[in-house]
């Protein structure tokens, strides 16, 4: 019985403590200051102009609580918070019953936060899951519960919830989904907004319509369970035939999405900016996009793709400046929000081999050294082989030129010249260019036979269209907070990596991809577009059994394009056409303005007349290969003696 009896009183004075500490936290909470209910997520995105092209859910059509629609309210707080009327913060009865049920699950099948909870995560710009982050969302809980009414929080909650797609708040959620006023909603439609905020990209009824569905089902019988519609509405509900609108009333690009995401996860990264939007009230972030080229880029691939199962990716930089100018990241954000340039991983192909032939040029060989073209099997110790093969199985069966193998992209060649300068020149390379994928060194490498994020495969493309120069690529130009003070401001890095002369001779190289004097027993691989392209080009194709890529640059804008399918099932043959239109109408079209250059002549750098197949030195040819001056000497005297 003392036993018993000491535990009762150590439980009543455990829980007389917690109370004091509670109700001192809620004293506390109410004498600083109130949070500001409408600085949600107010941050603005500008464009290279200046001109704003995104805004969280702080905008000037604030919906009052009493013009919001009753129906939509009632759903929200039933799904959301059923009892957001009758706590102060925190449902500690749902908060018990959910973790009991995590625990019988042995895993997390469902949250308790309250709609005052799930307000303050609002507040936040990333949402990383630590204790001091908890403990801070805890005290503005009660903070805002201390401040403000439960209708006052509702209102801001509703006005700043998210439900995809960029879309902020219930006003425009309704418009974008439905092309409706939010008075103007059906039962269905309300139950369909309601039942997105628990997970916005899955339940997003344009990009998933099946497991939207199987979510409206889901809120409408647990609506009917709470007693908020009655049997016969549940039974006369018809969600297939909801008509669905999905665009945005302003920059209604389908891709834009995609770059807009790129930017937060940029903002995110950056330490300097307050990770709360209250300790900054709010940002401005100017960024690199380049509308017009972000449009052209889209339209381009509305133009040429196809109504199947592929997916197309692509970016824009300014090898000048590192700038991010436009990126899509799939053809339609709101019917798949995964960002393919910067999340996914695919095999690269050919368009590894300027890199390869580059850390040739620094080893001693020349765009006129040679290795024959034909059937190879390699043979490896224990009698390991490999044995590659070119496309088509189309072989010279000749001693061929450095620049024939890169403009008609010869495997054979490529995996020579790989074996002949040690399988880690290539891996060092890319490293030393700025890739940030760790490659494994093997025969395969040489063909692209690895897989690399579009993201940091652009990164280090661009080392290449600067000349050498490597300097990350980037979205967000400076970072102001809501007053005009400057808070971030992007400082280059650059660093010169490789010799801006072999990368000259390397770029020439590469412009040979779309020659026609190097038609012989092969094709250049972007023959395709010779006679469409307005100036001068350094060009690489790619192609592996389940992608398409084309990466081009000159010395003012680079665009790599890649198509396949995200099952890395295969693509249509037809994409390796329709990547390089894209690529050629979005380049083109940035570079309409500009002045027509190419990279300046090194000093150090001679142009020789050479036959374009073998290598060998003609005085007649007009395909002039480029070589480090001192070094093209050995293929004239060889001339001169014969």
């Amino acid at each position: 019985m003392k036993k018993v009896r000491f535990l009762l009183k150590l439980g009543l004075f455990l829980s007389i403590v917690g109370m004091v500490i509670i109700g001192g936290i809620y004293i506390y909470a109410y004498f600083t200051p109130a949070i500001s209910l409408n600085s949600a997520n107010s941050y603005y995105i500008y464009d290279n102009k200046d001109n704003v092209i995104y805004q969280g859910s702080n905008n000037s059509e604030w919906v009052r609580l009493e013009n919001i629609d009753d129906k939509l309210k009632q759903y929200i707080i039933s799904i959301e918070d059923q009892h957001f009327y009758y706590h102060k913060g925190f449902d500690l009865l749902r908060i018990i019953r959910v973790m009991l049920a995590n625990i019988r699950h042995g895993k997390i099948t469902a949250g308790a936060s309250s709609i005052s909870q799930q307000y303050v995560k609002n507040l936040f710009l990333e949402f990383d899951q630590t204790w001091e982050r908890k403990i801070e969302e805890a005290f503005l809980t009660i903070r805002m519960e201390t401040h403000y009414s439960k209708d006052e929080i509702l209102e801001g909650y509703l006005n700043t919830i998210y439900f995809g797609n960029g879309i902020y708040g219930v006003k425009d959620a309704t418009q974008y989904y439905f092309n409706k006023d939010i008075s103007d909603i059906t039962m269905e439609e309300a139950i369909i907004l309601a039942g997105i905020p628990k997970s916005p990209n899955n339940y997003n009824p344009i990009a998933n319509k099946e497991a939207s569905l199987k979510r409206m089902n889901l809120v409408a019988n647990t609506l009917y369970e709470n007693e908020v519609i009655s049997k016969e509405e549940l039974e006369a509900l018809d969600f297939e035939n909801v008509p669905l609108h999905g665009k945005h009333t302003s920059n209604n690009l389908d891709t834009l999405m995609y770059y807009q995401e790129a930017v937060i996860d940029e903002l995110e990264s950056l330490d300097s900016i307050p990770k709360s939007l209250l300790d900054s009230g709010g940002l401005r972030i100017f960024t690199n996009l380049d509308m017009d080229t972000q449009t052209k880029m889209e339209e381009s691939m509305k133009e040429h793709v196809l109504e199947d199962d592929t997916q197309v990716a692509s970016i824009v930089i300014d090898p000048n400046t590192s700038k991010v100018l436009a990126l899509a990241g799939g053809k339609n954000y709101a019917k798949s929000q995964y960002n393919r340039v910067t999340k996914a991983k695919r095999q690269v192909g050919s368009t590894i081999k300027p890199f390869l032939y580059y850390s040739a040029l620094a080893n001693g060989m020349t765009a006129s050294s040679t290795f024959k073209s034909e059937e190879t099997t390699f043979v490896f110790q224990e009698n390991k082989t490999y044995a590659p093969t070119n496309y088509g199985n189309t072989y010279g069966n000749k001693d061929i030129s450095m620049a024939a193998a890169l403009s008609y992209s010869d495997n054979i060649y490529a995996v020579k010249t790989h074996l002949f300068l040690g399988e880690n020149t290539l891996v060092n390379t890319m490293k030393n260019v700025g890739l940030k994928e760790s490659l494994s060194p093997n025969p395969s490498l040489a063909l692209g036979a690895v897989e690399i994020n579009m993201f940091d495969y652009a990164n280090a493309y661009t080392t290449l269209a600067s000349g050498g120069e490597k300097n990350d690529i980037y979205f967000i130009n400076r970072i102001e907070d809501i007053d005009g003070n400057i808070i971030y401001e992007h400082k280059d890095k650059k660093n010169q990596v490789l010799d801006p002369s072999l990368v000259y001779i390397l770029n020439e190289m590469m412009s040979n991809t779309y020659n026609y004097s190097f038609v012989d027993y092969n094709s250049p691989t972007v023959l395709y577009l010779n006679g469409k392209l307005s100036r001068k080009y350094a060009l690489k194709s790619g192609t592996t059994d389940n992608d398409y890529w084309i990466a081009g640059y000159n010395k003012d804008a680079l665009m790599l394009v890649w198509a396949g399918n995200d099952l890395n099932e295969k693509a249509p043959k037809a994409y390796s056409k329709i990547i390089k239109d894209i690529w050629l109408d979005t380049v083109e079209d940035y570079l309409k303005d500009h002045e027509d250059t190419w990279y300046e002549l090194p000093s150090d750098v001679v142009a020789v007349p050479m036959d374009p197949i073998s290598g060998k030195y003609n005085a007649k040819s007009n395909t002039l290969f480029y070589f480090l001056d001192g070094s093209q000497t050995l293929y004239i005297n060889e001339k001169k003696k014969k």
